[in-house]
């Protein structure tokens, strides 16, 4: 719903007769993840996809159909039709697409877990006479959606953190790119002239002070991601000793591979264990040949969502196995 939120507010608030068509289920290459949607008014409006482009069309006059009935339907679009490539997945994948009137009481109610940062569990029947029913739980700490035999499961947490230690050039731009893939920022700094919200427009909290400050403010959790920007002893130390004995699911630190090998031996000598120490990711980013601010922004983010999606990063053209990540991985 994430996807489709702004829209589906204010669809709701004024009423519009509206369709929901939503990804259930996804075999092979599908283009969408699990949990997509489509929205489509009864004046042919459509704001979201499912596919990408592929199926739109066709679902949207099966949407039209479900508004003039009230009777939602599971379609499944695949490549094994003659007319594949007017309706179908060329890409070879295939996928379920559920579609049913929106539902104002689900667009409230995630929209509320979405503003208050709380967490949500909807429950949503696909098949039989209950087909589009809703169920609403407490939630999980990740957003996911996942197929549960005959019913859509999707969990809302709060937006991960991306906290960012030194409010370098590089850390505006780490936040510009992280606020676009959906990460709330955190940027800590103790040298009151760099940690501003003018030098840091994109960052959604700026804190002037010590690494210790910001862990008070948000103590590190499985969702959420360090980078450590720094060069200085002073503040690395305390930027990743807190992370590193925490659930943070990922550590990062800027600086040269020597600088990697003496911030080790001092972590050693302060206690720290190896295994503790192995968890940062360092020099941190992907090598892409960054040399800007902003293009060590993107090989930093790039790291960070292969984290987050539990993937090692790299060529997709050298990569074997699937390219979009199983079902239930993507937020919703």
């Amino acid at each position: 719903m994430r996807d489709v939120l702004p829209e589906a507010r204010r669809l709701a608030d004024e009423g519009r007769p509206t369709a929901v068509a939503m990804v259930v289920g996804t075999k092979r290459s599908a283009p969408r993840p699990i949990g997509s949607r489509l929205l489509v008014t009864d004046s042919g409006e459509m704001y979201g996809s499912v596919s990408g482009g592929c199926v739109e069309s066709d679902v949207a006059l099966r949407a039209q159909e479900v508004l003039r009935t009230g009777t939602p339907e599971l379609i499944t679009y695949g490549i094994s039709d003659d007319d594949a490539f007017d309706v179908g997945l060329p890409c070879g994948g295939e996928i379920d697409v559920f579609i049913q009137p929106l539902d104002a009481d689900e667009v409230r109610r995630v929209a509320e877990a979405v503003d208050g940062d709380q967490r949500l569990a909807v429950t949503t029947t696909l098949t039989g006479e209950a087909a589009g029913a809703k169920r609403y739980g407490d939630g999980e700490a990740h957003s996911t959606a996942r197929r549960e035999g005959d019913a859509l499961v999707e969990q809302y947490a709060p937006a991960p953190v991306l906290m960012v230690f030194g409010a370098v050039d590089t850390a505006q731009a780490v936040c510009r790119i992280a606020k676009t893939v959906g990460f709330r920022t955190i940027v800590s700094d103790a040298r009151a002239k760099f940690a501003t919200a003018e030098r840091l427009p994109d960052a959604d909290q700026v804190i002037v002070g010590w690494p210790a400050m910001a862990y008070e403010e948000h103590p590190p959790d499985a969702a959420t991601y360090v980078v450590v920007l720094t060069h200085d002893a002073r503040f690395d130390e305390p930027a990743l000793g807190p992370a590193l004995r925490s659930e943070a699911a990922y550590i990062g630190a800027l600086g040269s591979r020597r600088a990697q090998d003496k911030r080790r031996e001092r972590l050693l000598n302060a206690g720290y264990r190896e295994s503790e120490i192995e968890r940062i990711s360092g020099p941190l980013g992907l090598d892409i040949g960054a040399l800007t601010p902003s293009e060590t922004a993107i090989s930093i983010m790039a790291e960070v969502i292969a984290a987050q999606r539990g993937r090692n990063g790299g060529r997709l053209a050298e990569a074997g196995g699937r390219i979009h990540p199983a079902a239930g991985v993507a937020a919703s």
